[in-house]
């Protein structure tokens, strides 16, 4: 928050910016300015969004491989130059350079490319992730029993997944924000329900777009023995049993890195934010997912679910995820490289220490 930064240097405080977000989309961010100077945003009209203009190829971020303008954070894509939220991130991205630090969810072995970019442009970076599994070094978390969910987690769902066999179970959340029309959830239940595979699907109340998640009877019928759908759940806990074998998500970074952490393998459906940049290092990068359009018919929702769980390319992905998971948990150990930056950031920067 630019405001914050201006307060820190008020009161003479040291102030570390905390992005709750991938290193990746912190440098998407940091190009706005440049975007601007370049012409390519704010868009000129309408028509870019289907003309191809957004399938322009940016060659020239620092530590990032080619990307196309449509796979940066979707706030760059408004013709309005006094769009709220673009200018938001315009000013952040150009105040940035006053905090003493900058500290973003990931670790150093997922984004080092990106990591050494920033940290040549910036005083003080830290990769301080994933932040679950540091959590998980605290002994007696005092605030464990409180957990961390805005929704209330309906824990009934473990005990269905004790009884479904290891790797089997497509998991399937949409995120807290992210909505779908009527239709896109028939094609998606539809093609869950014809894959013939165990599927627990969380489905918000606010998910459908004005109207409540009502399946036909034939669909409940097809699908009782072997899906399971609940309103919320205790997310962390849902990837990290071994009977989920591959997880549907919109690609929200919090989503993206539990699932990493838990080695377990994604379909990608971006809607918005920085999602379709979340899928493309999930799906070109990192090897552990597949994208998916969120218009997909069931047939083809049918055919990548499948692959996934029994496919090649699924099997692929898995060991590729169990990969990442243990270099998630090295980072976190009390030697790792997120425990350290985190040990550095409080000790050299806000307590100023040395």
């Amino acid at each position: 928050m630019p405001f914050a930064i201006t307060a820190a240097e008020e009161l003479g405080l040291p102030i570390a910016v905390f992005f709750t977000v991938a290193a990746v989309r912190f440098m998407g961010y940091k190009q706005y300015p440049t975007l601007v100077e370049k012409g390519l945003a704010p868009l000129k009209d309408e028509s870019y969004f289907t003309n191809g203009f957004l399938d322009k190829v940016l060659d020239w971020i620092p530590g990032v491989k080619a990307i196309r303008l449509r796979d940066l954070p979707t706030s760059v894509q408004t013709t309005n130059p006094d769009d709220i939220r673009f200018n938001f991130i315009l000013e952040a991205a150009v105040e940035v350079h006053k905090a003493s630090a900058v500290v973003v969810h990931t670790f150093d072995a997922l984004e080092p490319d990106v990591l050494d970019a920033l940290s040549s442009m910036l005083p003080h970076v830290y990769a301080v992730g994933p932040l679950q599994l540091l959590l998980n070094q605290v002994p007696e978390d005092p605030l464990d029993s409180m957990g961390y969910s805005l929704w209330k987690e309906e824990t009934e769902c473990l005990e269905w997944l004790n009884g479904k066999a290891t790797n089997s179970v497509v998991y399937v959340n949409f995120g807290s924000l992210a909505v779908v029309t009527p239709q896109q959830l028939i094609e998606f239940g539809w093609g869950l329900a014809n894959s013939k595979l165990p599927f627990f699907w969380v489905i918000r109340p606010n998910l459908v777009v004005g109207e409540s998640a009502i399946f036909p009877p034939e669909f409940v019928a097809e699908t009782t023995e072997r899906g399971l759908i609940t309103g919320w759940c205790p997310q962390e806990q849902v990837l990290n049993h071994p009977s989920v074998g591959g997880f549907l998500t919109h690609s929200g970074w919090n989503s993206t890195i539990e699932s990493l952490s838990a080695g377990v393998p994604m379909l990608c459906c971006p809607f918005f934010a920085d999602q379709p940049t979340n899928c493309l290092y999930t799906c070109n990068e990192w090897g552990i997912g597949m994208e998916i359009s969120k218009d997909a018919k069931r047939d083809d929702v049918e055919k990548i679910v499948k692959e996934m769980i029994v496919g090649e390319k699924g099997k692929k992905m898995k060991n590729k995820a169990m990969e990442w998971k243990k270099l998630a948990e090295k980072a976190t150990d009390p030697h790792g490289s997120s425990w350290t930056n985190f040990d550095n950031l409080v000790n050299r920067v806000l307590l100023r220490k040395g």
